[in-house]
């Protein structure tokens, strides 16, 4: 089930709700109120890496500089 962040139009409280199927019907938890609005939702990805430090020596991305296989997959994190 997604998780869509909510803002009720009639508290202006922000709020987050697991939701079964698109259009199900969703009420501020504050108020009760059925007057939302879905938010554009942002996430933010944080990873650690025990593998090697990429090498700031001008082979970027392309090039294998991180030592961790091929790039291009467009989920490398590494400078251009």
């Amino acid at each position: 089930m997604p998780l869509y962040e909510y803002v009720c139009e009639d508290c202006r409280g922000p709020f987050e709700k697991l939701v079964a199927r698109w259009g199900d019907a969703v009420q501020c938890p504050g108020c009760g109120s059925a007057s939302v609005e879905k938010q554009l939702s942002t996430f933010a990805v944080s990873a650690s890496s025990s593998g090697p430090a990429m090498s700031m020596d001008g082979a970027g991305c392309g090039a294998s500089a991180c030592g961790q296989g091929a790039c291009g997959s467009g989920a490398c994190g590494l400078p251009d």
